[in-house]
């Protein structure tokens, strides 16, 4: 209204006095505490996963990645063989293949490749798995006879793994394994909840938040305003620290 009336499109504000104010509702950006998976929810879903009968084992050691890793799904589908190092394992982030739909690509494909988000460009980042993902990545490259160069996680006709089958299957999964209060709870609603969870997990292990930062692709105000609702357990271990370092040295008494 200000902006029309500076320009002299319209002569005064019609909205009502004290309705003009340009400030926005307060939104936060900080993960909601129930959307987090316990350990027992994660391997029940990822179990259903792998006894899918139509690409379960793919879609498996997609989600186990995503879990264990906490990458971000547009990253984990743009992921080459040659990315992973095994046995440790450990995954080099570099590109992320979002999906953005054919009107807005230059190539009329649904997905495109970027730089990774918040990154500079050509800017790459290395991530720790678990002995687990060792375990089921190996199986997996063997199945599907992937080469150092191949997406490691495809699509049935060989392309980038769809989003669209990616929320089907997760969403399929959670329905199967959960109790229907919880499937309608956000727990684990959204297939980015694996990383949520990962990201909220290595910091209750006691993993630096500076650490956790370089892992996720974020800065360390990001990570802990995204997150500080769900750290907990350290408390105990925090107040000795405190007790400790407020300790003064005794002092001998003088007669």
């Amino acid at each position: 209204m200000k902006y029309a009336i500076r320009r002299r499109i319209m002569r005064a504000n019609p909205l009502p006095k004290g309705k003009d104010s340009t400030a926005a509702t307060k939104t936060t950006n900080a993960v909601d505490k129930r959307s987090l998976l316990n350990p027992e929810q994660a391997a029940a879903i990822l179990d259903w996963i792998r006894r899918r009968p139509r690409g379960g084992k793919r879609l498996h050691a997609f989600f186990a990645t995503l879990y264990y890793c906490g990458p971000r799904p547009e990253e984990a589908v743009a992921m080459r063989v040659e990315d992973v190092t095994l046995p440790k394992p450990e995954l080099l982030i570099h590109t992320a293949t979002p999906e953005v739909g054919k009107q807005w690509t230059d190539t009329g494909e649904i997905h495109e490749q970027r730089d990774l988000k918040g990154r500079a460009e050509g800017e790459t980042r290395t991530v720790p798995g678990h002995p687990a993902l060792t375990r089921i990545l190996r199986q997996h490259i063997e199945d599907e006879q992937l080469n150092p160069g191949d997406l490691l996680f495809q699509g049935e006709s060989g392309g980038v793994l769809a989003g669209s089958v990616i929320r089907r299957a997760w969403r399929s999964a959670r329905k199967a394994v959960m109790p229907p209060h919880v499937f309608e709870s956000p727990t684990g609603r959204r297939v980015y909840d694996n990383r949520n969870t990962r990201l909220t997990k290595w910091p209750n292990d006691g993993i630096p938040p500076a650490q956790v930062a370089d892992w996720a692709g974020n800065s360390v105000a990001v990570l802990l305003a995204t997150y500080a609702r769900c750290i907990e357990g350290q408390l105990p271990d925090l107040n000795r620290r405190l007790e400790a370092a407020g300790d003064l040295p005794e002092r001998q008494s003088t007669g």
